[in-house]
């Protein structure tokens, strides 16, 4: 199976998220399950039905985090630099709004883009990828082209 680039904070984040699931969700549920079933038929109890849900979900949540745990490439990206590439925190001007803005360039399961964590195999992380300090991109999203020139390259 392939690796999955990740950074320190991601790969610690999955970690946090895995023990509370393992160590305080799990068990709350099954307490719940427990509970439902001592009201008596389980064919029309709406409690046991959704505890026995909110576990499924759990117990599915916990496999898919196990799994990308298992396949984690921590990358420490403060030991990088030179151009853009994973873990680069990129400060772009966008010529079209005349706005700034500055994303970090992080693995599929820590993006998030109200964060301004982007997923490295988005259009505007491909498109960055290589480029430098004073480098003019063009990016192609499904919204259309957008225009930006890089102002900053940073690992930190």
């Amino acid at each position: 199976m392939e690796k999955i680039p990740m950074t320190p904070r991601g790969y610690n984040a999955a970690q946090v998220e895995l023990k509370q699931l393992k160590s305080v969700d799990r068990p709350a549920v099954i307490r719940a399950i427990a509970e439902a079933r001592e009201h008596g038929d389980l064919s029309e109890n709406a409690e046991y039905h959704a505890a026995r849900e909110q576990q499924s979900h759990i117990e599915g949540r916990i496999k898919e985090l196990e799994g990308l745990i298992g396949l984690a490439d921590v990358i420490d990206v403060s030991k990088l630099s030179g151009t853009i590439k994973f873990g680069a925190t990129v400060e772009l001007f966008d010529e079209d709004t005349e706005q700034e803005k500055t994303y970090q360039i992080v693995g599929e399961s820590e993006a998030d883009i109200d964060k301004n964590l982007l997923n490295i195999k988005s259009p505007i992380a491909r498109a960055l990828i290589g480029k430098e300090e004073g480098d003019s991109v063009e990016v192609r999203t499904p919204g259309g082209t957008k225009n930006y020139e890089v102002v900053s390259v940073k690992f930190i």
